[in-house]
């Protein structure tokens, strides 16, 4: 199920909820108002900013402990 963001038109509350199909009432949990606005969400990516490449950096993250390299090690090929 999609998770979406809504703003409750009584009461300005934003929140989230997990609903079935984007039709489907939901119920602020503020004020108990069933007119609320879906709002389009923004998702964030790794290393993305303004100016630069976007290509995510991944040089932050560290790898999955055991892994031992592209495919768990199982292709031979070591970092």
């Amino acid at each position: 199920m999609p998770i979406y963001e809504y703003r409750c038109e009584s009461c300005a509350e934003r929140f989230e909820e997990l609903v079935r199909r984007p039709e489907d009432t939901v119920a602020c949990p503020q004020c108990g108002g069933t007119e609320a606005e879906r709002l389009l969400s923004v998702f964030a990516g790794i290393g993305a900013s303004s100016g630069t490449s976007s290509a995510p950096d991944y040089s932050r993250m560290s790898p999955p402990r055991g892994a031992g390299g592209c495919c768990g090690g199982a292709c031979g090929h070591m970092h």
